[in-house]
Formats: structure tokens, C-alpha cells, sequence
């Protein structure tokens, strides 16, 4: 029988029951970024109408963004951006009925040192509350040796597991860019840097295992933004035989990895439907959804365009104020924002799913 779980931010096993659910029910969940409260509450308000657990996300650059770009501190303002992010989601997800996953995004070599200070701050939130502040951090080191990426990694899970949270890794290359973390490598579909290969994966599962809970950015062809059809070839199959490989070696249940879908945005829907059957629950989306966004003030803008010029109209003396309200133009981008998820949902197969139903 599958655990209901509360609606609210998850972790520990009430996230784990969330990730098992949507494996075992072939749906997987959106991971949107985010930058702000628009953001944050445009994506409550997609999940509460789908019905569906999600996924909220911050790079370290949103974090910042979070924070306000004139804090004197960088550093300082990616973690406590991060963290009023945190407790904004805390706050407000259990009120929308659905179950939320909170998790950062890419981090690579140079932005370790800010995962150190979410986890420090993480860590006086669980001594508080008994729940982490966040639910996963993931890092991205598949710039470095296998090795090397995969002992960084553990030693982030040890202190990790601690506090009942998950980790996020890469192996292999995603293409593109997130936010300033990327990498520059050929797109061309026989690039092998991207396609990860399942004996890293095996290695990787090996390792972390016995540690505590993780997911795995493998790479299949995947890349962020979105190209013309063509450029970036998706092999899905690729995922199937990592799942196989640790299947057999470590004699356990079928998919028994955690898979995650980056760079999701102008993914091909059959593609996406192949990597869900194959274990993957979490795909991420930020170019669909930022696009979504900045098209409908675009439109808002273009419909009255006198409105963003004058206070009061040149002829006729009429005032603007109802049209330039910063909450008109910000509401309709959230609701554009609210119905692109809606397409993601579909897409993943998620609608109707929450475990906490």
C-alpha cells in the first residue's frame, strides 16, 4: 500500500516514499527553477492545480538573485538567498496541498564552498525543526575523474544522511549552460562525453549506497536550452542498461536507481516518456519556464504600450496606474508560468498523483 505523505516540504523517508511512488507509477516530477516569490508561488499554484508533487529549485545565481544583486557579499548573499527561499516554501507549501521537493542546482568545483554553508545552515534548521532545510543538494562535478567526483560526493553524503537529506550527482556531461555552470563541449550527437557509461554508474552506486539516499545525473544526449531538432540526439537506452547493469551486479530490485532528466526544456515527448519508464522521477525545466514567463509580460507590455511610457496618456490624460501595477503584469506571468507546468505535468504523466492525496 503506498504511504500517504503530508503535504508540505519532504524529507527523509517521507521523501523517499514520494520518489518510490512516482517510479513505481512511470510519472516523474518537474524540478523548476526558480529567482523569486513570483516564481516560487506560480510553481505552488501549477502543482496545486495539477494535483501533483514539484520539484522547487535554486541555482546558486537564483539564490544570489534571491538575495538581491546589490548585497555587498556574493558568497554570503547564495546562502542566505537560499535560505529565505527555503523558509518562503516551508512556509507556504504544506497550505497548498501538495508535496514539494526542495533542492539546489548545479554545483560545481568553485561553489562547493556554498553547499558547505546551506548544510551548516541546514544542519541549525534540523536541530530546530527535526527536518532539513533542504530536501537534496546536488552537486556537479563531472568536470573532475570519476573518482575523485564520486569521493566528493560521498563525503558531502555522509554529513548529508545526517540530517535526512538526498544528494544529487552528475556522470557524464550535460551540455549547454544552467546559470553559469556549464560546460563547453561539442553538441554534436556522437559526442561521447555525452553519454554516460553504466560502469561509472555502477561505480557511483557502489560507493554512495551504503551511505544514504542519492539520485544520479546520468547523461543520455541531454543539454541544456534548447537547439533545432537534430543538433542533440536523446538515448534513452542508455539509462535502461545502467539500470540493468546494477540490477545484476548488485542482485536488487528492478530500476533500482534514482535517474534525473537535466536540461528537460524542448525535449522531445516520446524521449521524455522513454527516460520516465526507465526510472528517471525528477526532470528539470528552466528554459520553457522562464521563456513562459518573460513572453507573457512581453505581451502585457505590447498590449499598452502608452502605459509604460506615461503615467497619464499624452491625449486623452487617462491614468495608467491599473495597467503599470508591477502585481498586473507579475500575475499574468505567473499564470503563463502556471500553464506551461500544467504541459510539463501532462507530459511526465504526473497529474493527479500527489502522495499526499
Amino acid at each position: 500500500m503506498t504511504k500517504k505523505v503530508k503535504p508540505g516540504v519532504v524529507s527523509g523517508d517521507d521523501y523517499k516514499a514520494v520518489v518510490a511512488k512516482a517510479k513505481a507509477g512511470k510519472y516523474a516530477l518537474p524540478a523548476v527553477n526558480v529567482v523569486g516569490t513570483n516564481s516560487v508561488n506560480a510553481v505552488l499554484e501549477a502543482a496545486a492545480t495539477a494535483k501533483s508533487d514539484v520539484i522547487i529549485q535554486l541555482s546558486n545565481g537564483g539564490a544570489v538573485f534571491y538575495a538581491g544583486k546589490a548585497y555587498p557579499d556574493s558568497f554570503e548573499a547564495g546562502v542566505l538567498g537560499a535560505v529565505a527561499a527555503a523558509q518562503h516554501v516551508h512556509l507556504l507549501a504544506e497550505r497548498y496541498g501538495v508535496c514539494v521537493v526542495l533542492h539546489t542546482d548545479h554545483a560545481n568545483r568553485k561553489l562547493l564552498p556554498w553547499v558547505d554553508g546551506l548544510l551548516s545552515e541546514g544542519e541549525k534548521w534540523y536541530e530546530k525543526t527535526g527536518k532539513p532545510l533542504y530536501s537534496s543538494h546536488m552537486l556537479d562535478l563531472s568536470e573532475e575523474p570519476l573518482e575523485e567526483n564520486i569521493e566528493t560526493c560521498a563525503k558531502f553524503l555522509e554529513r548529508m544522511n545526517k540530517i535526512d537529506m538526498s544528494i544529487e550527482i552528475e556522470l557524464g556531461v550535460t551540455g549547454g549552460e544552467e546559470d553559469g555552470v556549464g560546460h563547453d563541449v561539442d553538441l554534436s550527437a556522437e559526442n561521447p562525453k555525452l553519454y554516460t557509461q553504466p560502469e561509472d554508474v555502477l561505480m557511483a552506486y557502489n560507493r554512495l549506497s551504503p551511505i544514504g539516499d542519492f539520485s544520479v545525473a546520468a547523461s543520455f544526449g541531454n543539454v541544456h536550452g534548447v537547439y533545432k531538432p537534430g543538433n542533440v540526439k536523446l538515448r534513452p537506452e542508455i539509462l535502461k542498461a545502467s539500470q540493468k547493469m546494477v540490477q545484476e551486479e548488485a542482485n536488487c530490485e528492478n530500476n533500482p536507481l534514482n535517474l534525473v532528466f537535466h536540461g528537460g526544456s524542448g525535449s522531445e515527448k516520446s524521449k521524455i516518456t522513454e527516460a520516465v519508464g526507465y526510472g528517471v522521477f525528477k526532470m528539470n525545466i528552466d528554459t520553457d519556464t522562464q521563456f513562459a514567463f518573460a513572453k507573457a509580460v512581453g505581451s502585457y507590455v505590447d498590449e499598452t504600450p502608452r502605459a509604460f511610457k506615461h503615467q497619464l496618456d499624452p491625449d486623452s490624460g487617462k491614468p495608467y496606474k491599473k495597467v503599470y501595477d508591477p502585481r498586473k503584469f507579475l500575475r499574468v506571468a505567473e499564470e503563463s508560468l502556471c500553464s506551461r507546468l500544467q504541459e510539463a505535468f501532462s507530459d511526465l504523466n504526473s497529474v493527479g498523483t500527489s502522495a499526499a492525496l
